[in-house]
């Protein structure tokens, strides 16, 4: 085989992958998985579109075989088909958020209300973990399950209110959720600051920690 005819026929397989993601819905199918697997109707109601469309979206990303599918009775449940799809996600958001002024500017204001407590590094939450930090996961308890950082804790943010005695008031917490774009470990940090806690939240969230190779408890494999 030719040069010419190898990069011929190898780069529509690429191009196959990146027609795939071109789709801001099916980004945002994409992004839901990376929290856990979903079966379509949670899909859609999750991202506002009807089933057939979610199941139109997702059949395109399993045919890039970018999600896999497995049967539970009779619900076809959707995941993210290993570790190198939520790393190729993570990456085409930071090259959108490095190289795009709409997106730079949409991402200073999201952040802007980002103002209930500190903000440490996944560096510096790792370090403080093993200086006794409490690693505080406020997702729900089927995505807390899917996969979550190594040692951390898991208490949804709307039993938060009336479960904050499980908490120990001497030590700091790290709160963290979804990632860059989640405001549930914002409004954790508000709850907690409000009650006297020792606070801040984690820069980015579940995503970006396992994207990074760091201890995890399951998530994407």
């Amino acid at each position: 085989m030719s040069q010419r005819k190898f990069k011929d026929e190898i780069y529509p397989h690429f191009a196959r992958v990146a027609q795939a993601l071109a789709s801001d819905k099916r980004l945002e199918l994409l992004d839901i998985l990376t929290q856990g697997p979903r079966h379509v109707d949670a899909l859609a109601q999750e991202t506002g579109m009807s089933v057939a469309n979610s199941s139109q979206h997702l059949q395109t990303l399993r045919a890039a075989r970018l999600v896999e599918t497995a049967r539970k009775g009779n619900m076809i449940i959707y995941r993210v088909a290993d570790p190198s799809v939520m790393n190729l996600w993570v990456a085409l958001r930071g090259v959108a958020e490095s190289r795009l002024a709409e997106v730079k500017q949409l991402a200073e204001e999201f952040h802007s209300a980002r103002s209930n407590g500190d903000v440490v590094t996944r560096d510096q939450a790792e370090v403080l973990a093993h200086q006794n930090a409490v690693l505080l996961d406020v997702r729900p308890v089927a995505e807390f399950e899917s996969g979550h950082l190594c040692g951390a804790i898991n208490i949804p943010l709307d039993d938060l209110p009336d479960r904050l005695e499980e908490l120990p008031s001497e030590r700091r917490i790290i709160a963290y959720c979804r990632g860059l774009y989640c405001l549930l470990a914002d409004e954790a940090a508000a709850l907690l600051l409000a009650n006297g806690f020792d606070v801040v939240r984690l820069e980015g969230g579940w995503p970006e920690w396992q994207s990074e190779g760091r201890p995890v408890i399951g998530g994407v494999t």
